[in-house]
């Protein structure tokens, strides 16, 4: 029979489970309320450990109520999100107590102290913590973060040395894990691809400490934008790229930076692959077809590795960063073919993994010419490939057999292992072939009686695979190691004790007369510090009067570092030739080139004095800057010898060259190469006085681009690191092309080691200089980070970094562009529009917004380096490309034939084009000498400028 419980008829038998139900339910609910009033505790602590707060409205004691802050129905918090509020202070350790909580954004804050655990935070999905001064990670901070989906922890370089945990792996829903310059150490852990994080498409983690080879898990990996450039310490990442291969969601790699070896990867499968950049590795062997014929590349940069065989060519939509003279390509002409002998000896290097020892010593056209283990015949054929103790691994190819005249093949006493290719019997000059020591396996070749093989050492060889059993040092095949004169196979004869003698002391003979010869070009280069010297030559002539030509010499100048003399010969011309930076010009030559520094000459104005343009008498125009006349300064000297000492250091296509000097009396002039369209200033303030049109957003970025690259070369990528202290708008030139210079180095200064500033006296101009330059004089590369960002704002907005002409709380830049960047609506207003966008360029203009916040951010620390915004900004710049139609096609020159046969094609054409008769023309990828294109003359100025 039924009772009576709360009312209600129940039977007997329900009761106990009426009773669980009711509890649970009353339990829940007391739990819920519970939970509502922790999260508000937890809320209240995070209030009371930040400050300031007044651009957010915590007042309410209800913190649903907060600003930023959003709650479920039930009163639990689900998102904090105050990025960019300037907030100072700590997170609370009771932070993981938020189990609803599902967005925690404290990006761009300046945040200190450790970061409280957030293990247990399921529900958590999107984590932004970048752009703070946190100082350590605690290991289980992920643990349990099962919906996490978005991590960002990029640029708290505060951070102790961490390595990514193994708790992460509890992320399964992982999309994006940021975390540049994180001081993130150990190797890459080998779970970012496969079943554990099948929806990961972004992995960054640029300038950290990373080391140890890229995972194999890689492969398995749905990765699009790879980002693991720039590492830190002795080690950095090391090992092949072959995983790239697998990597077939990949649009972005950037890998510069590293110690990557071994050869490029097969690119075919990677059909949605935009942007490669691997530069400053070790990577050998050729460019594959695989990635030159890529449909969807659009930037590459291959500069500094030891890459192989012919100089890619790339289409026309590619924008390739590719310094000359930095790789070992045979020839520097992209395209042109390698000599077959070339093509042979890289194509038996390709099993062995192409060694970085042979991609050092391979170099130019020509085997012949002194390569390693190579030795040739009088009349250039290959006879002697000697391979004997490089540490090779790998197995030998077969494409041996391809070299007919081969007469000897010594690969003994390396790791090779696999089988003697069949095909190397049919040799047809073949004497000794040596395989001795080594692991290989199999039956040997019957080689012809007249050969002798030597096969000792290898404990497999007759077997049909590898042994599991090591090598042992006295290992062989039964029934004897060596085979000749009839294969009698009873050790080594006589013969061929003599022979291996005989050419032993001539790989002896041939290294030691290398060495000599080595020191003896090294002892030259000590006096000549530059192999091709630039010459400046002051002609006097009734005929065209007074001009100058500037060439380069070869080596054979003479002179020690730092002799200026002329040379007088049947022309009677004044030769003064520059060595180790001493560029002497004569005041009479550059008063003859400036009209005598007439007035209609001048260029521009400042504070050091007047740039005067000069014209020579073939047309070719410079730029002469002269420091104002009378007794200089104390001040000013050092400048005009800083310019002249940071100018003749470096070289780069965005610095603008220095091509000579002048000190006579009280004179200090400097020549430059001429930009004919003047300062980025003009053409961004100026441009309706001068009658322009105003930039497009797409020049605006190519500009920036060039500088950033510019500045990056200045502070890490010269013989040493120096800080411009001065970047401004009117201190970048810009040429015919639009495409940017940095100039006026007279403030550069030599930059510290490691993270260490340096105090100096104030320079610079205001509205650009970094807070702590202003404030302490205290100096770091991150002051030119600083400056370059306000010249990002000054391409977004189209306004001055002070401008006095605006309200007072809009006079200076970078504190009005902080407001105005807060949300879309005020962001759009900032834009400069005479800027004609569509919603692609306006994601572009918004992406460099961001860009130029981060580098004028206050701390120094809080700023990137600027590899890092040339990454960002090579990625949205639409690189120069050659204009249609090609010069070439209208001289009617094979872009094959030599430079000698060239210039007999101009010369030979003199007059006939109506082209400008001036032009710049690199010698390599870094530096530019203006020179005239089509002089008299222009054969001998020429033919030593790139070494050839």
């Amino acid at each position: 029979m039924t009772k009576p419980f709360l009312g209600f008829q129940i039977h007997p038998r329900l009761h106990p489970i009426i009773i669980i139900v009711f509890v649970f339910f009353f339990n829940f609910t007391t739990v819920t309320s519970q939970s509502a009033s922790d999260d508000a505790a937890v809320m209240q602590a995070l209030k009371t450990n930040l400050s300031p707060l007044k651009s957010l409205d915590w007042s309410d004691p209800n913190p649903c109520k907060w600003q930023q802050v959003q709650c479920s129905s039930d009163g639990r918090v689900t998102r904090i999100q105050v990025g960019n509020q300037n907030l100072k202070g700590t997170l609370p350790a009771t932070l993981n107590n938020l189990t609803e909580l599902q967005f925690l954004e404290f990006q761009n804050n300046q945040l200190t102290g450790p970061l409280p655990s957030l293990a247990g935070l399921t529900q958590l999905q999107n984590l932004l913590l970048n752009y703070n001064n946190f100082t350590s990670v605690p290991p289980d901070f992920f643990a349990g973060m099962s919906s996490l989906q978005h991590v960002y922890l990029d640029y708290n370089n505060n951070l102790a040395s961490w390595s990514i945990p193994d708790s992460l792996k509890s992320a399964s829903s992982l999309q994006v894990f940021s975390a540049t310059s994180a001081n993130v150490t150990g190797p890459i852990p080998d779970f970012f691809g496969g079943d554990t994080f099948a929806g990961l498409t972004a992995l960054h983690l640029a300038f950290n400490r990373l080391q140890g080879p890229l995972p194999a898990s890689f492969s398995a990996s749905s990765i699009q934008s790879l980002w693991l450039n720039g590492q830190y310490g002795p080690s950095k990442l090391n090992g092949t790229l072959d995983v790239l291969q697998n990597m077939t969601q990949l649009t972005q790699a950037w890998l510069h930076g590293n110690m990557f070896s071994g050869p490029l990867p097969d690119f075919s499968g990677l059909n949605d692959l935009q942007n490669l950049s691997v530069r400053d590795n070790s990577l050998t062997g050729p460019v594959p077809d695989s990635l030159t014929g890529l449909p969807s590349l659009k930037f590459v940069n291959l500069t500094n590795n030891m890459l192989q065989g012919p100089t890619p060519s790339f289409g026309k939509s590619v924008a390739v960063d590719m310094s000359g003279g930095t790789n070992s390509f045979c020839l520097p002409n992209p395209g042109a073919a390698c000599d077959d002998r070339v093509n042979k000896l890289l194509a038996v290097l390709k099993p062995l993994g192409y060694p970085r020892r042979f991609a050092d010593s391979w170099k130019g056209n020509d085997p012949c010419n002194s390569w390693l283990g190579i030795l040739c015949s009088s009349s250039g054929n290959i006879t002697v490939i000697n391979f004997q103790r490089m540490a090779l691994t790998g197995s030998i190819s077969p494409d041996f057999a391809s070299i007919t005249s081969l007469q000897k093949l010594i690969l003994a006493d390396n790791n090779l292992s696999g089988t003697i290719p069949d095909e190397l019997k049919d040799l047809p000059n073949l004497s000794e072939f040596d395989v001795s020591n080594n692991q290989l396996y199999g039956r040997v070749p019957e080689f012809k009686q007249t050969v002798k093989v030597k096969y000792d050492g290898n404990i497999d060889i007759g077997k049909d695979g590898p042994s599991v059993t090591p090598v042992g040092p006295s290992g062989g095949p039964p029934g004897g190691r060596t085979k000749g004169n009839g294969g009698t196979g009873k050790g080594v004869n006589t013969g061929v004790v003599v022979g291996s003698v005989v050419g032993s002391v001539v790989v002896v003979a041939g290294l030691l007369g290398g060495c000599l010869m080595y020191t003896r070009k090294r002892k030259r280069a000590s006096s000549i510090p530059y192999q091709n010297t630039m010459v400046i030559h002051p002609r006097h002539s009734t005929s065209d009067g007074d001009g100058v030509k500037i060439t380069v010499a070869g080596s054979s100048t003479t002179g020690g570092p730092g002799d200026s003399f002329s040379q007088t010969s049947s022309g009677g011309r004044d030769i003064h030739v520059v060595e180790a930076g001493n560029m002497v010009i004569s005041i009479q030559v550059l008063r003859n080139v400036t009209n005598n520094f007439s007035q209609d000459n001048i260029l521009g104005k400042g504070g050091f004095g007047t740039v005067y343009k000069g014209e020579l008498h073939d047309g070719t125009k410079i730029a002469v800057k002269r420091m104002e006349s009378g007794v200089m300064s104390e001040k000013g000297l050092d400048e005009f010898k800083s310019e002249i000492a940071v100018l003749t250091k470096v070289r780069h296509r965005h610095l603008v060259a220095l091509l000579g000097y002048c000190l006579d009396g009280n004179e200090r002039l400097l020549v430059y190469e001429y930009m004919p369209q003047g300062t980025l200033s003009r053409c961004l303030f100026d441009w309706q006085k001068e009658d322009l049109k105003p930039l497009e957003w797409t020049k605006r970025l190519i500009i920036a681009l060039d500088v950033a690259r510019g500045v990056e070369y200045l502070h890490g990528l010269a013989q040493q690191s120096f800080i411009h202290r001065d970047l401004k708008p009117s201190n970048i030139l810009l040429g015919d092309d639009m495409r940017a210079k940095v100039a006026d180095f007279g403030l550069v200064r030599l930059a510290p080691d490691g993270k260490a500033s340096l105090v100096t006296r104030l320079a610079g101009t205001f509205g650009y200089l970094a807070p702590e330059y202003a404030v302490t004089g205290r100096v770091t590369t991150k002051i030119d980070v600083f400056s370059f960002g306000v010249i990002l704002m000054e391409l977004v907005t189209g306004r001055r970094a002070l401008d006095e002409t605006q309200p007072e709380e809009s006079v200076h830049l970078v504190q009005w562009f902080r407001r105005m960047h807060i949300n879309k609506d005020t962001f759009r207003k900032a834009i400069d529009p005479t800027l004609d966008l569509d919603e692609e360029a306006l994601a572009s203009v918004s992406t460099v917004a961001e860009l130029a916040g981060h580098c004028c951010a206050r701390e120094p620390h809080q700023r990137p380096d600027m590899s890092h915004a040339v990454n960002v900004l090579s990625s949205l710049a639409e690189l120069w490309k050659p204009s249609e139609p090609d010069p070439d096609d209208i001289y009617g020159i094979d872009l094959d034939m030599t430079l000698p046969q060239a210039v007999k094609k101009w010369q030979a054409l003199e007059g006939m084009s109506g082209i400008d008769n001036s032009s710049v023309i690199g010698s390599n990828d870094n530096t530019q000498t203006s020179i005239p294109t089509r002089p008299s003359g222009f054969a001998e100025s020429f033919t030593s400028l790139d070494g050839r």
